[in-house]
């Protein structure tokens, strides 16, 4: 089972559009897939709620709410967490995801938020094989994967929104070249995505000549998620 988390400390930054996107193009490979919805505004499951019925199928937990067990042979569980998870509930958020992907959005804001919140990423990815947790969050992963299992995940960063050859474009991709952690891709500022979110369906989904560009765009992001870079190295 692939464990794959979009997490950032900013309300706004494009979680859930990565996470639905992320569902469609793993169903559409024909993958089992859940896609978790731990916030209480519920943009993924609303997404979920208008895919057309003869489209890969994507099993929608809400996850806020409910704690269902994930069935053992789940090719891929999709997590869109809500933002503004710090310290031990953090920790705890992070310990069953094998990946994380933090989307920053090309504003002053963004980037001071995002420059915090991925320190205390890192740290948390240290500390995380300790028994550092908020009881309920993790008696809720616990059911919910059923087991104790903790992982050090691996963390990637896409620049999300961008509109190139701005200022602001140029401040976000000088900050991002300069982290320690992988710079995935920078993915444009487009209707598309509204289109297709409109629809209940993915990007992978619209015409080939309407996304092309985009789908290039994306590649260097599913080119790492698909490849041992970005798994840890062993569960804890």
């Amino acid at each position: 089972m692939r464990t794959i988390m979009m997490l950032n400390a900013k309300g706004g930054s494009g979680k859930s559009t990565l996470a639905t996107n992320l569902a469609a193009y793993y169903a559409s490979q024909g993958k089992s897939v859940v896609l978790a919805d731990f916030d209480p505004q519920g943009s993924s499951l609303q997404w979920l709620k208008v895919r057309p019925g003869g489209r890969p199928p994507i099993e929608g937990i809400a996850a806020w709410r409910d704690t269902p067990r994930v069935a053992r042979d789940t090719d891929y569980v999709i997590m869109d967490v809500a933002s503004g998870r710090h310290g031990k509930q953090l920790h705890t958020s992070i310990r069953y995801a094998q990946t994380i992907v933090v989307p920053v959005l090309p504003s002053p804001l963004d980037i001071r938020a995002a420059t915090i919140f991925i320190q205390e990423l890192r740290q948390a990815g240290e500390v995380v094989r300790r028994d550092i947790q908020d009881a309920p969050l993790a008696d809720f992963f616990k059911r919910m994967f059923g087991g104790g299992r903790r992982l050090k995940p691996k963390l990637g960063v896409i620049a999300n929104r961008v509109r190139e050859n701005t200022i602001a474009y140029d401040a976000l991709y000088d900050f991002l070249d300069r982290l320690k952690v992988p710079f995935l891709t920078s993915l444009r500022d487009t209707q598309n995505y509204i289109q297709a979110a409109e629809r209940g369906l993915g990007l992978c989904e619209l015409a080939p000549s309407q996304v092309a560009y985009d789908m290039e765009l994306w590649e260097p992001l599913l080119k790492w998620l698909n490849s041992k870079r970005s798994l840890p190295a062993s569960p804890r």
